[in-house]
């Protein structure tokens, strides 16, 4: 199957090479100079992931960000030449699945998008009866549908929200450590950066829990980890 990503990126060159490289992998690579275009593109096409750098003209990443996760849940990896923690948590709060830093190996980057829509694919695959719904207080998890409903209302998680959802529910009142997480969830090594998790873990929080700040279904041991206790 060929997967379609949207490149939005106002760096000609960095755009170019990109481009040249994941249509090398074997991609259909859609490309946009600024946020106004991409979110254009975004709402002509269907794509399964996509690359936004953030400093862009127009419109910044980090607002087409937004906006696109008010109609969508596809992936979304962002690119920012910004390395610092604030920068980070503030696009992973708004909605994105990954980052990567610039400047970055164009292996890394196909890694990134190859596990991207890895993680957002494979809840496609069909399941068997039993498993697809997962209720849990006042949540119901479609694992097939790849869906979250709270008290019959739809909640739009992204890839990596729901992935640690299903996590939790399908090990209800396992302590998983940081480290595990992030082994299960990210698909690599842990070397102590809570950063990524952290703040997943509070958007998701956000979404599920009535008061966040005081969670009834994802409890944090401190120093240890979480666990999903049934209410």
């Amino acid at each position: 199957m060929t997967y379609k990503i949207l490149l939005v990126e106002d760096d000609i060159s960095i755009q170019e090479m990109v481009k040249g490289y994941l249509t090398k992998e074997g991609f259909i690579v859609t490309t946009a100079c600024d946020g106004e275009e991409g979110l254009a593109k975004f709402l002509q096409d269907q794509f399964d992931l996509i690359i936004l750098d953030i400093m862009m003209p127009k419109i910044d990443g980090l607002e087409v960000m937004n906006m696109i996760r008010k109609k969508s849940s596809v992936p979304i990896l962002i690119m920012s030449a910004k390395d610092t923690d604030v920068d980070k948590a503030l696009g992973l709060g708004l909605g994105a699945d990954d980052y990567i830093c610039k400047p970055f190996s164009m292996i890394e980057l196909s890694a990134r998008v190859k596990a991207g829509i890895r993680r957002s694919t494979k809840y496609s695959t069909p399941q068997q009866k039993q498993d697809e719904m997962i209720v849990i207080g006042n949540l119901k998890i479609d694992t097939a549908n790849f869906t979250v409903q709270k008290n019959n209302e739809v909640i739009k998680l992204t890839s990596k929200e729901f992935e640690l959802l299903k996590l939790f529910a399908t090990n209800r009142n396992r302590v998983f450590t940081k480290a595990q997480i992030y082994s299960l969830i990210w698909n690599e090594e842990y070397y102590g950066d809570e950063n990524v998790i952290n703040v997943h873990m509070r958007r998701l929080r956000e979404k599920i829990e009535d008061d966040p700040s005081q969670p009834q279904y994802i409890k944090t041991l401190w120093g240890i980890g979480y666990k999903l206790e049934v209410i």
